[in-house]
């Protein structure tokens, strides 16, 4: 099996900045939440790529090197 390439589409400056506010909304959540809130995340953010394979490869992406 090959490991899915991602597609740089944003800047270092942006990864950080997303991460950032990532890990401020996890917090947010809190701890009884966050699993429900990165669910709702990453289907909202699958909805907004509308491309499936594209979601499943970055599903497949995620998993490595957990």
């Amino acid at each position: 099996m090959t490991t899915p390439t991602l597609s740089p589409s944003l800047s270092i400056g942006g990864l950080e900045t997303v991460y950032d506010a990532l890990a401020t909304a996890i917090d947010q959540a809190g701890p009884d939440k966050a699993q429900l809130f990165l669910v709702k995340l990453a289907l909202l953010n699958a909805n907004a790529l509308a491309d499936e394979n594209s979601v499943l490869e970055q599903i497949t992406a995620a998993l490595q090197d957990l």
